[in-house]
């Protein structure tokens, strides 16, 4: 698995309550994608970075989705360039599911 999180430097920061109504207008995008098993967007708490943690099966099907129409996307929604970062992932506790997963 490969976990990776994409940053985006807002020009001005913004609320709680701002970022979950345009992370909840996107969050569709996100169902079904291929390859996709979690992701999780979050928000700095003085409000200056947004940004989304992906879990995938591979970096391959992650590299699918971070083309340059998606960043085009993200220049467009947030006024500034994404920054993606990849990490390994070899194990994840999950305690809603109840399971350990291993890329293993």
């Amino acid at each position: 698995m490969i976990t990776a999180m994409a940053t985006f430097k807002l020009p001005k920061p913004m609320t709680l309550d701002e970022a979950r109504k345009i992370f909840l207008s996107t969050a569709p995008k996100y169902q079904g994608v291929a390859g996709l098993l979690r992701k999780y967007y979050v928000l700095s708490q003085d409000g200056s970075t947004v940004g989304g943690i992906y879990l995938w099966n591979s970096k391959a099907e992650a590299e699918a989705l971070y083309t340059e129409s998606w960043r085009a996307f993200v220049r467009e929604k947030y006024n500034t360039e994404p920054s993606v970062t990849y990490m390994d992932c070899p194990v994840v506790v999950d305690n809603v599911s109840h399971e350990i997963l291993s890329s293993a």
